[in-house]
């Protein structure tokens, strides 16, 4: 870090605003060298929270990767080529400063960290004093929040902001200097390292057709709250859940006495009751299931107070709200008369009365109900003038906690909705040439055009528009529909509202989304506007198509192939575990990715920075957390058993000893951690989130669970490997030990003699569990801990899984039953179980992989909703399969310097295909079956640096074709 002549820097007022978007410009002289026209130059750069760096008015790059604030990511570019010798050069940067706590963010200070620097390393340009900044004037910072996940929905104004500022000529009039914070090292960014990954992937993918057209009315009035934010003080700072007691106020103000619909769109959050006029309205009278929920309300000329209950245990806390009404009323949210002169939204806070964050998964608490004033008010406010009695509680709500445009309301909720067949000229929308889509209009209505991307992408949504200023584009993404059925994604407000300056205008957004679909609503436009080159960048880690697979069965074949989908939108900085609801680099989930990977993709950087932000989370707990870098402090025990398995695969895939030293000592660290949750029975027992599978196991988030004893079992034997590599023969001996220890409780307290299976957990207060579950019963086989008679015993259910035992409900889970199964040789009962529930995804039109089964659904209200999201990476185990059992490829020693070929036709006729080797090139193989002679005719290629050894599966004859392809030096 000594080497940086640059210096932090910001701009005026708050250390750490909310959403603020700021704009930072640098014009410097490159000086002319002789016979040079393309000077060497590189350009580093790191910002808090996300920067989008240009130069010359040429986007180069964005950043920077999630890191924890104490060890922070720069970017490098070579940036010589777009520099011009003996002229003025500028450097312009847009940097998103979050202000909260997210689930792949921890809360720094605003801040950017850049410079550029020519072959010698002479300093052309560092962040200073001297750079220019200005807020970005076109950005709404009132922008709902997008969910606990992530940080915000996008407005976008874009008559306010001239969007040339990043070009070399523009003239930053009123811009003002920089704030200089401090030098590098400062806090909260102690450590700048380099970034350990390469730049992530920019692809134009064409949505392949307008789905849809519509005519629509929506509600003429909503807003969304952030109750989290705004009524409990210092909440920025976690991502933690609260619970509280509280409420909010209002007054919807009518022209006339009429009838309104209120709708709300939160799920489960912040909305225990709500009253009009002081009448509560009782349960019956709220229709429709969370998250949707509406109510008819009769509504007085002049004021009305709406007062709604808001208490919630709460992560997102987000309230949002519409209100439609008859059409010759007009409606508005207003502060109620009384405290009007004091309040700069139409909002009151009232409370909180009550309020305790709850740190991991700690049980909700009953809270302090019989508050007098949480209670009181409850029954004696029946008016505007009531409120008077309980000022001290009340507070109006600072503005920036309000949005007054709720984008994803106005997008999913339709009081009218009239399609119209999709006119050919409307697809020009999407079509790369020069001719425009004229998007119509009609009078009263609203304009909904719907676009298919064909299959799920993550990236950066983009178009051109010619419009008149201040017509409103809505923008809405989602996973799922089929025939009318559109799944709404609630608990995610990725939405974008883009208000159009007059003519021809591009706008490329800098906030990452995921989706499959997408709608543009036009509204308040008075003539049709003219709609161009709508896209998505996919943006991804950086990979070839280095495996491959293809068979016989065509189903086999499609379910591969959005195996491997999944897989690559789902590899970001980090693997997360889905590209919309969350992009969160889940510890667990990541441990069966790296696995896909290794056999789709075959690249490892990404992996070793993946295993090595983990420990990082040790100032969270010395647990390590189940998600990071998050504001979250959560402990999955599990995720890190995973994680502590994954190092020791990474070692088996990679031979870097280094590598699995440096990890041991982390292992080693949290291990003993584990360990002092060892009860009197020598049994784990812990207070976490205490998961495994998303179906109804009984897996209590207090007490002794027994998969999880399990997994620390295998964990512990890991850790002892892990030893043993770095030369720790006290660990091995430690690790091991307590190992055998373990499974002997297990085996005598968690065994079901009468059942003969192991019960799901001993609950807190002693009682044990009824529940047999598969989930139990595969993880005992899997981690070696049945042994004798009673493997035998479980792996009789493997094959064939009794009807009263708990089912799998995920395909995260299906990956250890596929691993058992596989471990058993019955290859031919992983393909069963392949064909069956990935079939059925493909049946219902998945083109990526579902996180859960619809049976976990079996008893939501809605169903048509088979899942929660579509796209979700932890899902992607036939990817992996395939090519390991089916194509054989397996390796025998570390860095898979040894490999075994040994194909499992499990009635497959032929199939072909690619793995990566870690150390270059591929295993490509190919094979074709005979049933009725049992031959095959097996052919493979491979490194020549490899031992390979090939097997004709047992039962068959046939013939062996191999080919070694030399290494370049």
């Amino acid at each position: 870090m000594s080497n940086w002549q640059a210096q932090w820097i910001w701009g005026e007022g708050e250390e750490s605003p909310r959403n603020a978007w700021r704009c930072f410009r640098k014009s410097f002289e490159v000086p002319h060298g002789e016979g040079i026209s393309n000077p060497t130059a590189s350009l580093r750069i790191t910002a808090d929270s996300r920067y989008v760096l240009t130069v010359n008015g040429t986007q180069v790059g964005r950043g920077p990767v999630r890191s924890w604030p104490f060890e922070l990511a720069y970017d490098t570019y070579e940036i010589g080529h777009l520099l011009k010798p003996g002229e003025m050069n500028t450097v312009a940067v847009l940097v998103m400063h979050f202000g909260v706590s997210t689930f792949y963010y921890v809360r720094g200070r605003g801040g950017l960290l850049a410079e550029v620097n020519d072959s010698e390393g002479q300093v052309l340009a560092a962040t200073d004093a001297t750079w220019l900044t200005s807020e970005h004037e076109g950005h709404h910072p009132r922008a709902s929040r997008a969910s606990c996940q992530h940080g915000f929905a996008e407005y976008i104004d874009a008559s306010l902001w001239d969007s040339s500022w990043m070009q070399r000529n523009y003239n930053p009039v009123n811009w003002l200097q920089a704030v200089v914070l401090g030098p590098v090292g400062m806090a909260p960014w102690t450590v700048v390292k380099p970034r350990d990954i390469p730049l992530l992937t920019e692809e134009i993918i064409t949505p392949v057709r307008v789905e849809s057209l519509a005519k629509i009315k929506t509600f003429q009035v909503t807003a969304t709250l952030d109750i989290r934010n705004g009524w409990i003080d210092g909440s920025e700072v976690h991502a933690n859940r609260i619970q509280f007691l509280g409420y909010a106020a209002s007054s919807l103000v009518s022209s006339k006495a009429g009838k309104a619909t209120i709708g709300f769109f939160q799920d489960r959050e912040c909305l225990q009751a709500l009253s009009v006029n002081g009448e509560w309205i009782e349960e019956h009278r709220i229709y429709g299931s969370a998250p949707e929920r509406y109510v008819d309300v009769e509504l007085q000329a002049g004021e009305n107070l709406l007062l709604i209950d808001v208490s919630s245990a709460i992560h997102t806390g987000k309230l949002q709200i519409g209100l439609y009404a008859e059409e010759d009323l007009v409606v508005s949210f207003e502060s109620p008369a009384h405290y009007r002169e004091l309040a700069e939204s139409a909002w009151l806070r009232i409370g909180p009365f009550d309020a305790v964050e709850l740190i991991d998964h700690q049980r909700v608490r009953a809270l302090e109900r019989e508050h007098p004033a949480y209670h009181s008010l409850h029954d004696n406010v029946r008016s505007i003038e009531d409120l008077s009695a309980y000022k001290d509680w009340i507070q109006p709500v600072n503005p920036k906690y309000v949005s007054e445009a709720d984008v994803f309301a106005l997008s999913v909720w339709r009081k009218e909705n009239i399609r119209y067949a999709v006119p050919p000229q409307l697809q020009n929308a999407i079509i790369p040439n020069a001719e425009g889509a004229n998007v119509p209009v009609f009078e009263g209505y609203d304009t909904e055009v719907l676009f298919d991307l064909g299959k799920e992408y993550s990236g950066y949504l983009a178009f051109e528009v010619d419009a008149n200023e201040g017509d409103i584009l809505d923008w809405y993404g989602f996973e799922y529909m089929s025939g009318e059925y559109r799944q709404d994604m609630f608990g995610l407000d990725h939405t974008l509202r883009y208000v159009c300056k007059a003519g021809r205008q591009r706008y490329e957004t800098p906030i990452r989304r995921g989706f499959r679909y997408v709608s543009m609503t036009v509204r308040g436009a008075k003539r049709p506007i003219k709609l161009y080159n709508v896209t998505m960048i996919q943006s991804n880690y950086p990979v070839a198509e280095v495996g491959q697979f293809t068979c016989s069965d065509e189903l086999l074949n499609d379910i591969w192939e959005i195996s491997r989908h999944t897989t690559k939108v789902c590899m970001e900085d980090t693997f997360v575990d889905c590209p919309a609801f969350e992009q969160v680099f889940w510890v667990g989930d990541s441990r069966n990715e790296a696995l896909v990977s290794n056999y789709v993709y075959g690249v490892e950087d990404i992996i070793k920075r993946c295993l090595r932000l983990v420990p990082g989370s040790k100032h969270q707990t010395p647990l390590f957390a189940d998600q990071v870098p998050s504001g979250w402090s959560s402990v999955i025990p599990n995720w890190t058993f995973f994680w502590a398995i994954a190092c020791a695969e990474y070692y088996d895939q990679t031979a870097d000893e280094a590598f699995a030293t440096e990890m041991y000592e982390h292992i080693r660290f949290t291990l003993q951690h584990y360990l002092m949750n060892i009860n009197e029975q020598g049994l784990f027992a812990i207070t976490g989130w205490n998961l495994l599978d998303w179906s109804p196991i009984d897996q209590p988030n207090d007490g002794i669970v027994t998969h999880q004893n399990m997994f620390l079992v295998h964990t512990l034997r890991v850790g002892a490997r892990m030893a043993l590599i770095s030369g720790d023969q006290q660990g091995v001996a430690r690790f091991e030990d307590a190992a055998v220890q373990l499974e002997t409780a297990i085996n005598h307290h968690l065994w079901n003699k009468e059942a003969l299976a192991y019960i799901d957990c001993i609950h807190a207060d002693g009682r044990r569990s009824s529940v047999l579950s598969m989930q139990t019963q595969v993880v005992a086989s899997l981690t070696g801990v049945a042994k004798g008679e009673r493997k035998e015993q479980i792996d009789s259910y493997l094959v064939n899984p009794p009807a009263h035992f708990v089912q799998i409900g995920s395909p995260f889970m299906s990956f250890f039953y596929y691993e058992a199964l596989a471990k058993l040789g019955k290859v031919d009962h992983v393909l069963a179980d392949i064909r069956h529930n990935y079939g059925m995804m493909i049946r219902n039109g998945a083109t990526t992989c579902w996180e859960q089964y619809p049976n976990f659904f079996e008893n939501r209200a809605n169903p048509n909703m088979l899942t929660r999201s579509h796209c979700h990476a932890w899902s992607s185990a036939p990817a992996y399969f395939l090519g390991r059992e089916v194509l054989g490829v397996r390796s025998l020693a570390p860095g898979w310097t040894e490999v075994e070929v040994a194909p499992v036709p499990s009635g497959v006729s032929w199939a072909r295909g690619s793995v990566p080797h870690p150390a270059g090139g591929r295993i490509d193989v190919s094979w074709t079956v005979n049933e009725s002679s049992k031959t095959m005719e097996l052919s493979v290629s491979y490194p020549a640096s490899v031992s390979v050894q090939v097997r004709i599966p047992e039962g068959y004859t046939g013939n062996v074709t191999e080919l070694k392809l030399q290494l370049l030096e």
